[in-house]
């Protein structure tokens, strides 16, 4: 009797890839692996490589974290197939057979994972995704992209300048002539197009700031620097796919001068507040303009949206969108909506079903 005749769902976890954010990708999945509900779902959990070779996972999900799976020996070549119906491939040594997939959980970040590459994949392949489908994670993805549409709303957001990498060497005098007249310091230089704080700086004076451009070109073709909102940062998740519900809003204390990377996963001096310490009206206002922001973008499934409270007035600021955020232990996402009544299992439970709604 084949899995799908016990009446369970099968799930395509995808963990890993070759985005900067590969470590955050296989910290998210085992802790997807670890609490989604093996009385609905089988599993079939896939780990794609740095260099970008997939492979299905048969091992102790602990084994995820440190990267040491890869060498397990508990790995088969697989791919998911663009053809419809034929779901995964997996390559054995006596020959390729099809797995049968109902789902696929992007557990990934970053590049090809959350920005409508790998959700174009799954739209080929007939493959309900959870999250986000293609034009909102591409737009998500990119933050100049996401300020345009936000411009549109009548929602705060934080002034800044796009620069494109080619310009760089070009024109270096012409950008940072134009950044010096236009703000004031500190200003932040982010890449465009990354999550987890990757190559983002806060740039104290002039004499950084070339430094600070390069670094983020690193990372993504267009570059942003934005003025310093001196804000608390605020977060809520959302959760659904036409009618989306905001959790409470939750505060994030930096350990560092901002929520950097190795704040959020590696020192852990970053501490949550949940719910946030903020006037009930303007968490409602927070709240409102989150499912704003999700439903103009065209989100579905889940999404993280943060935002700025001006520490001396109060103003609302808008940050970003997340369209896959992290499922980490000391992640916002989950915690949030914890704290609201729905646990971690069942969460997970929710967002593949709202994926096999879409």
């Amino acid at each position: 009797m084949s899995n799908s005749e016990k009446g369970k769902k099968r799930v395509c976890v995808l963990f890993g890839g070759v985005s900067p954010e590969h470590e955050v990708s296989l910290s998210t999945a085992t802790s997807i692996l670890s609490n989604i509900d093996r009385s609905l779902f089988d599993v079939l959990p896939v780990g794609i490589t740095r260099e970008g070779k997939w492979f299905l996972y048969t091992g102790d999900i602990g084994l995820l974290a440190d990267g040491s799976w890869e060498k397990s020996g508990c790995t088969v070549p697989a791919m998911i197939s663009p053809v419809r119906g034929e779901g995964l491939i997996v390559f054995a040594e006596g020959g390729c057979y099809r797995e049968p997939i109902d789902c696929v959980f992007p557990a990934l970040h970053g590049e090809n994972g959350e920005d409508g590459a790998m959700q174009g994949l799954c739209r080929i392949a007939g493959l309900p995704c959870v999250g986000a489908m293609v034009t909102a994670s591409a737009v998500s993805m990119d933050k100049s992209f996401t300020k345009a549409i936000v411009s549109h709303l009548g929602i705060r957001q934080a002034d800044y300048l796009l620069i494109h990498k080619h310009e760089i060497a070009k024109k270096a005098d012409e950008i940072l002539k134009c950044v010096n007249d236009r703000f004031t310091y500190p200003v932040f230089v982010k890449p465009a197009s990354t999550g987890s704080s990757v190559g983002i700086t806060k740039v104290k004076d002039s004499g950084r700031l070339l430094d600070a451009i390069i670094e983020a070109s690193r990372y993504s073709d267009r570059i942003l620097v934005e003025e310093f909102f001196d804000g608390r940062e605020i977060e809520v998740a959302i959760i659904g796919n036409n009618d989306p519900k905001a959790s409470v809003c939750g505060e994030i204390i930096p350990g560092d001068e901002f929520y950097t990377y190795d704040d959020k996963y590696i020192n852990g001096v970053a501490s949550l507040h949940i719910p946030a310490d903020l006037p009930g009206e303007t968490s409602e206002k927070i709240r409102e303009y989150a499912c704003s922001i999700y439903s103009a973008i065209g989100c579905a499934g889940l999404s993280r949206v943060d935002f700025f409270v001006h520490k001396a007035t109060g103003e609302i600021c808008f940050n970003e969108i997340n369209t896959l955020p992290g499922f980490t232990p000391i992640s916002m996402y989950p915690k949030l909506w914890d704290y609201c009544g729905i646990a971690y299992p069942d969460l997970i439970t929710r967002l593949i079903n709202l994926a096999l709604e879409k």
